[in-house]
């Protein structure tokens, strides 16, 4: 029996196997025919153009004569694509019936400025431990609300904020990450406590030129942070051009060109962006006005070859206005005794006024005498003028959600647990200046490439804080007392503080001359300011191994070095507003090392890069995160540590759209000083009889998170590419949630794993192809015009940012979460000329 059975199945899977054929011949002879012959500008047939069915790796190529012939599938949408070295590749689309024949005739336009037979690869991006190379033109393309080149590193390094452009990179905090916008260094906001209050980035993506990220293991040139580096360099204009975009949330226009004798070049940005729809669907219910502007300018004069002169510059303002009305959030609790849905309503009034300000004027001259030797002077003053004005009162009813839709109670609050008033005062000026003066320089010696540099910073701080919040709960003022009326903070401080910093550097790439596949940086940097009269030496080193022999194309490379990061304002205010002028830089040893493997994956090129971290770190000074706020103790009371692997995947998993992916594990703890509390053994009347004093140890920090991942994905229609469509997803394991001022409960909250997906649809409305358009078209002098709908927050996820303490009548705490933005739809235009 079983071999009859066995013998049926046979049968039954030949047969299966020859109906597949079958049906696979028949489906070949449905096809079409295309024919016809490409030429060039001036009308002469070009030979060996190859010619490809869009998604498909195979196809054909011209003859000697320009002639070509190729089947396509019928009956359905065919794009072919018409691509040759030195001219623009060129897309048709036909839809044929079967056995119809077509002949054409494609004309394809010559690139400029190509040099053909010549390719010539620049490895120095892979030799340098931690550097990433960002392409800026994804900025606008990448969807996700800010549409700025933060938001493409986000994608590398993580993200627990959608409403901010600020990052953490391997453990450390937003203010750990240097910027530099063509050598000058720039500066965030200070007293912006949450996403929803930022303006615009300083970057902007369409005068960018090139940007370098370094995670980790950056170079001595560069400043004294403990985190990062995001360098920044403008565009160069060689013509007149310009872009311009418009969307629901953020419109601008940038314009650059050049003088007669190309001498004289401008770049000018214009930006305004306003975050009030994405706002407006936040639980707390309100009038938001946010708004933000900014213009950018940078203007270059060459007279000859040995000078450039220099001028950039930026004005900024972000006006953020808030009258709240409502808010109601809610949170499942699940424990062994009970299940309930706990919720707040909140009534509020008052309003909430934050103004920000930045100004920054940067100049520079570079003089080159000879090839191999180069100065380049630098002056900039930078402003941060910032304002809070907050008065806002609340009462608020605590208690049990009624979610049964039957039920005339439902969305009320049926069992309540407790209820309240509070108010939020503040009247808060903060005024930051940073004059700087640098002499960089640069000494090519062939093996030795040398460079140097020092510099003098002042900085002036103006700060008046004014701030306080009362509580009354159950008709009690908190903390109670029967005599007095108290505040339950109060912060009422001024600082006027004049620093003087001096910085310098010099160190050494060398290229080995046995081996050009060897490189090795060495670099000295010392650091010095008034504050505290503190003097800092940053060794650092990096290098790159390229085995000769292997077949291969791996370079292996690694780093080690110091990281001294000197206080600034943040760090000096502790939590009670007053300033730690004895506050001492915050110290670090990092070591790094890894791989970065070029290869062919699906036939097309693609990298592979790993990397290994270590970072100790001592005199730290903890901090607490409330959305985007930092709250710093003032004091060096902690010792910490940093700890990962990074691996991410740069290639094309479609054909002509490059993606990528990026996986990271990390942990990050510390230690702080003093760190113990007391657990008590009380009596039947509820009495300490007898205490344990438990010493705390390493916690999580703010910023420890398990596992990081991102995708930029890219991909469009296999019958047209003018159609496509951008994937970035973004996923981050729990964070730590600290209760300000208490050792016992610090890390007693967790806020859950962030999943964030956005996603864009765009379609080219206008391609760079000019040579059919009429000489009267409005659009003769555009290169292309994009349109695309956005969607952000595709799985309408409700994120955690941070959390509301409340009590009820029994003085227990209960925790509510403060979420991040619902799904969201945008629509954009970009035109570039």
């Amino acid at each position: 029996m079983r071999a009859i059975l066995q013998e049926m199945k046979m049968k039954y899977l030949l047969l299966f196997v020859l109906s597949l054929i079958s049906t696979s011949i028949i489906a070949q002879k449905k096809t079409g025919t295309i024919s016809g012959k490409v030429v060039d500008e001036n009308d002469k047939p070009l030979q060996q153009v190859s010619i490809t069915i869009l998604g498909r790796e195979r196809g054909t190529a011209t003859n000697d004569s320009g002639n070509f012939t190729i089947n396509v599938p019928s009956g359905r949408p065919v794009a072919l694509m018409f691509s040759y070295t030195g001219y623009k590749t060129t897309q048709r689309s036909f839809n044929l019936s079967e056995a119809e024949q077509e002949t054409i005739t494609i004309q394809l336009p010559k690139v400029e400025n190509v040099l053909e037979g010549v390719t010539v690869t620049d490895n120095r991006p892979r030799t340098e431990a931690g550097r990433i190379n960002i392409d800026p033109e994804k900025a606008l393309l990448n969807p996700s609300p800010l549409g700025n080149i933060e938001s493409l590193i986000k994608i590398f390094v993580g993200s627990n904020n959608e409403l901010t452009s600020q990052y953490n990179v391997r453990g450390g905090s937003y203010d750990e990450n240097l910027i530099y916008v063509n050598d000058f260094e720039v500066f965030r906001p200070y007293l912006v406590r949450s996403g929803q209050q930022e303006g615009l980035s300083f970057i902007n993506p369409e005068m960018t030129a090139g940007v370098k990220f370094y995670n980790g293991g950056f170079q001595a040139k560069y400043g004294d942070k403990m985190s990062s580096v995001l360098d920044i360099t403008y565009k160069k204009p060689r013509k007149f051009g310009g872009s311009a975009y418009i969307g629901l949330l953020e419109q601008g226009l940038h314009l650059e060109g050049t003088g007669k004798t190309d001498k004289f070049t401008y770049l000018l940005g214009f930006r305004n962006r306003s975050n009030r729809n994405l706002l407006s669907s936040q639980e707390t219910k309100g009038n938001y006005i946010p708004s933000s502007a900014d213009m950018q300018a940078l203007i270059t004069y060459q007279p000859n070859v040995k000078w450039l002169f220099e001028a950039i510059g930026n004005i900024s303002k972000s006006k953020f206005t808030l009258f709240p009305e409502e808010s109601k959030l809610s949170s499942a609790v699940f424990s062994p005794l009970f299940t309930a849905n706990i919720a707040v309503d909140i009534a509020f009034e008052g309003q909430e006024k934050d103004r920000y300000q930045t100004n920054m004027l940067g100049l520079s001259t570079t003089w080159q005498p000879r090839k191999n030797f180069r100065l380049k002077g630098m002056l900039s003053r930078f402003e941060n003028d910032e304002a809070e004005n907050i008065d806002i009162a609340g009462a608020y009813l605590f208690g049990e959600r009624d979610f049964d839709k039957s039920k005339a109670t439902y969305g009320l609050i049926v069992n309540p647990l407790g209820a309240g008033v509070f108010q939020t005062f503040a009247r808060n000026q903060l005024n930051i200046q940073v004059w700087n003066a640098s002499l960089k320089g640069s000494i090519d010696k062939g093996k030795h490439f040398i460079q140097f540099g020092s510099s003098i910073e002042r900085q002036t701080v103006t700060d008046r804080l004014h701030e306080w919040e009362y509580n009354d709960s159950a008709g009690y003022s908190l903390p109670y007392s029967t005599n007095i009326l108290q505040l339950s903070k109060v912060l009422n401080n001024t600082a006027d503080l004049n620093i003087n910093r001096f910085t310098g550097f010099v160190q050494d790439n060398i290229q080995f001359k046995d081996s050009s596949d060897i490189t090795l940086q060495v670099g000295l940097r010392y650091n010095y300011n008034t504050l505290n009269n503190e003097f800092l030496l940053s060794p650092r080193a990096g290098f790159s191994f390229r085995p000769k022999n292997w077949t291969k194309d791996m370079i292996f490379r690694g780093s080690a070095g110091t990281y001294n990061q000197p206080p600034f304002y943040r760090e000096l205010r502790r939590y009670n507003g007053t300033i730690n002028k004895d506050l001492k830089a915050q110290k670090s040893w990092q070591v790094s090392g890894g791989f970065d493997y070029s290869l062919q994956l699906f036939q097309r090129p693609a990298r592979i890069t790993t990397e290994v971290y270590y970072k100790g770190l001592t005199d730290v000074v903890p901090y607490d995160i409330d959305n985007v706020r930092l709250r710093y103790f003032g004091e060096n009371m902690a010792k910490a540590y940093a700890a990962g692997v990074e691996v991410r995947l740069f290639g094309e998993l479609v054909k002509d759209a490059e993606s990528w992916v990026s996986l990271g594990f990390m942990r990050t703890k510390e230690n702080l000083e003093n760190d113990q509390y007391y657990n008590y053994k009380l009596n039947d009347r509820n009495e300490p009889i007898d205490s344990t004093m438990v010493n705390v140890g390493y916690l999580r920090r703010p910023t420890d998170r398990m596992i990081t991942f991102g995708m930029f994905f890219q991909d469009y229609l296999s019958t047209n590419k003018n159609f496509k469509v951008y994937l970035n997803t973004l996923y981050g394991s729990n964070l730590p949630y600290n209760i300000p001022g208490s050792v016992k409960y610090r890390n007693a909250l967790v806020i859950d794993p962030y999943i964030r997906a956005d996603i864009g649809l765009s379609a080219l409305l206008l391609d760079s192809d000019k040579t059919n358009r009429r000489s009267h078209s409005p659009f003769r002098s555009f290169n292309n015009i994009w349109a695309s709908l956005e969607v952000f927050n595709l799985i309408d996820r409700p994120n955690t940012i941070s959390y509301l303490l409340i009590k009820d009548f029994a003085n227990n705490t209960f925790t509510l979460p403060n979420r991040l933005t619902p799904r969201l739809l945008n629509l954009k235009l970009v035109a570039r000329w």
